[in-house]
């Protein structure tokens, strides 16, 4: 039985598209169980509308509900311990949940599962990771937006904590890794970036294949199952993907719609742009992941709509069944014994959670 604790109130539009998103995830895995908490008098009328999901879940009413617009310190000082958000969160480190979601505000989500459930001993921050649409199926891409810069040390942990990841969800036995960078030859890039490549490759992880340096027009061809970056890139290169899909969308409906023969032509192409639209559905890749704390959290987009929700949900899902936190710190392990410079020089070197 996977457990999964939901914030109810977050995103653009609550538990009118959480509760759903949480029936469509109800009917497609039978072994799902979910914790829901929010404010009794707006989750009650929605959630009172599907008999079949209030028999699989327990709710918890919560006075408070972080806004979309609090800062994460108005987060953390109003709805620490009470909350919605931190309810969600506290399950998991409680081990009364599996994995939390929510498609609330970012930075507060990411404070406060940093705050409640820590960053692993051996990882100096967490990173977001996105699954990201390839021509030949799907990538895992992090930090998204996590850590703006990142040293060559915390880009092995993304390095690893994505290849994990990429175990977990698509179940690749040893998938492939590659640092994103401005030129595929070693000599090129920043010197954090070449050294987090030197120590890659010196450590021959079992749990990696990696395949050194890629770039910009590899994160669509899917060169490799995980690549790696730091968030300020990161973050730039989701949205600038983002952007794209919306703006090809839209010069398909202008020229389709142009005349009478485009119009006509589309009706013979239907079925190929129909696929195209699914392969460029946002729903279907929701959720960002919060990899490196002791415990999983996944991010739905805020705006998404009750399939989007569902999709991260079943992100998290697949991710507890197929025991991604084990997967990490027994990878975490295996690096730090191949590479115990790289463990001294760590130890010796103040925690995040150190220095609050």
């Amino acid at each position: 039985m996977i457990r999964i604790s939901i914030d109810a109130m977050g995103g653009d539009h609550g538990p009118e598209i959480v509760m759903p998103g949480l029936l469509r995830v109800a009917e497609r895995r039978p072994d799902v169980r979910f914790l829901i908490y929010g404010r009794e008098d707006v989750v009650s009328p929605h959630f009172i509308k599907h008999p079949r999901l209030r028999a699989i879940s327990q709710f918890v009413h919560c006075e408070v509900a972080v806004r979309m617009e609090d800062k994460p310190s108005q987060a953390l000082r109003h709805g620490r311990w009470k909350s919605s958000m931190w309810k969600a969160i506290e399950a998991v480190k409680s081990g009364d949940a599996d994995v939390c979601v929510s498609a609330g505000n970012t930075g507060a989500l990411m404070a406060m599962s940093k705050f409640c459930l820590r960053t692993m001993a051996q990882i100096d921050r967490p990173a977001i990771a996105a699954i990201w649409p390839t021509t030949r199926g799907e990538s895992v891409v992090l930090d998204v937006g996590a850590t703006i810069g990142a040293d060559a040390h915390q880009l092995i942990d993304f390095a690893i904590l994505g290849s994990a990841m990429a175990r977990a969800v698509f179940g690749i036995a040893k998938p492939s890794v590659g640092l994103l960078n401005v030129g595929v030859e070693e000599i090129k890039g920043q010197e954090d970036v070449r050294e987090a490549g030197s120590l890659l490759r010196a450590a021959e992880l079992t749990s990696m294949d990696y395949r050194g340096f890629v770039e910009g027009d590899d994160l669509g061809k899917g060169t490799t199952d995980v690549v790696v970056t730091e968030g300020f890139s990161g973050n730039i290169a989701l949205k600038t993907a983002e952007g794209t899909a919306k703006q090809i969308s839209g010069y398909l409906r202008a020229a389709m719609s142009r005349t009478l023969m485009a119009r006509i032509g589309y009706l013979f192409a239907k079925g190929a742009f129909d696929r195209l639209r699914e392969k460029m559905d946002v729903r279907k890749i929701n959720g960002g992941v919060f990899l490196g704390l002791n415990g999983i959290v996944v991010k739905s987009h805020g705006g998404t709509d009750d399939e989007g929700f569902a999709a991260a949900v079943e992100l998290g899902y697949d991710m507890a069944r197929n025991g991604l936190i084990e997967k990490i710190r027994a990878d975490l392990d295996q690096f730090h014994a191949r590479a115990p410079e790289l463990s001294r020089r760590k130890a010796a070197e103040p925690t995040e959670e150190g220095q609050d």
